[in-house]
C-alpha cells in the first residue's frame, strides 16, 4: 500500500475547492453537520483556548468551533492546498470575523511552521489519511501542543462488518457518479474511496497515536462505524 502523493493529493483539492461544501454536504446526506457537532462537544471537555485545526479545507470545522466554544478561543487554521483556504477566508470575511483571531495559513502538517509547545488543543478532520507520512505528522502535532494539550481526529474508519457492503457499494459505485454531477470531477472521489479503504481501523489509529506518546487515548465509533472520534493527550 503505498502512501498517499502529495502533489497529487493537493492538485485533487483544488480541482474541487469551489464546489467542496456543497459536494460535502449533498454526497454525506447532511451526516457531516453532526460529526463536527460531536467534535466540538469533545473539544468543549477540556482545555481549548488556542486551537490549531489542521487540513483545515474550507474551514468548516474551524467555524464550527468558533461557534461552538467561547468568543475568548483564538482559532488558526492550516491547509497545504491554497484554493481551499481562499474559500475558508471568504467565509471568515461573510462572518465579519477577526483576521488576527481567526487565521488561515498555507503550510505542511510534516513540518509544521509552530514553535514547540503552541497550542493547547489541535483537530484534524478528514486529513489525516492524506498525509504522505503520518507518523511524522502525529509527531509534529505532538511537538507543537503544550504538555497537556489534546488532539482530536475526525476521520473515516472501517465499518461495521454488517454494513461493510452496503457503504462500499455507495462509497466505490455509487459516490463518484453523484459527485461528478455535483462537482464536474468524478476522479477525485474515486480517490476519496481509495484512501478510505487503506485507511487504518479505529483501533489501529489508536494504536499509532499511543506510538507517538499519546496517553488515555479514547476512539468512538459513528455512524456505522463510517467515522470515528479519537482523543489523545500529551502528558
Amino acid at each position: 500500500m503505498s502512501n498517499p502523493d502529495p502533489d497529487a493529493v493537493r492538485a485533487t483539492f483544488t480541482r474541487v475547492a469551489h464546489r467542496y461544501d456543497i459536494a460535502n454536504h449533498l454526497l454525506s446526506g447532511g451526516i457531516d453537520y453532526y460529526w463536527r457537532r460531536k467534535l466540538v462537544r469533545l473539544a468543549k471537555s477540556g482545555p481549548c483556548s488556542n486551537i490549531l485545526d489542521l487540513a483545515t479545507g474550507s474551514g468548516d470545522v474551524a467555524f464550527a468551533l468558533q461557534n461552538g466554544l467561547p468568543s475568548t478561543v483564538k482559532i488558526t487554521g492550516l491547509d497545504f492546498c491554497e484554493p481551499m483556504l481562499k474559500q475558508a477566508r471568504l467565509k471568515r470575511e461573510g462572518l465579519g470575523l477577526d483576521s488576527k483571531k481567526y487565521e488561515f495559513i498555507e503550510g505542511d502538517c510534516l513540518d509544521l511552521p509552530f514553535a514547540d509547545g503552541s497550542f493547547d488543543l489541535v483537530t484534524i478532520s478528514f486529513g489525516l489519511r492524506n498525509l504522505a507520512d503520518r507518523a511524522k505528522g502525529l509527531s509534529e502535532i505532538y511537538r507543537v501542543l503544550k504538555p497537556e494539550g489534546r488532539l482530536i481526529v475526525l476521520e473515516f474508519t472501517q465499518p461495521y462488518w454488517w454494513f461493510r457492503p452496503f457503504y462500499y457499494f455507495y462509497l466505490r459505485l455509487l459516490l463518484p457518479w453523484f459527485a461528478r454531477l455535483v462537482t464536474g470531477d468524478r476522479d477525485a472521489y474515486l480517490y476519496l474511496g481509495t484512501s478510505i479503504s487503506n485507511f487504518p481501523n479505529r483501533i489501529e489509529l489508536s494504536k499509532e497515536l499511543k506510538k507517538v506518546g499519546f496517553e488515555q487515548v479514547q476512539e468512538h465509533a459513528l455512524t456505522f462505524s463510517i467515522v470515528a472520534l479519537h482523543q489523545g493527550n500529551k502528558s
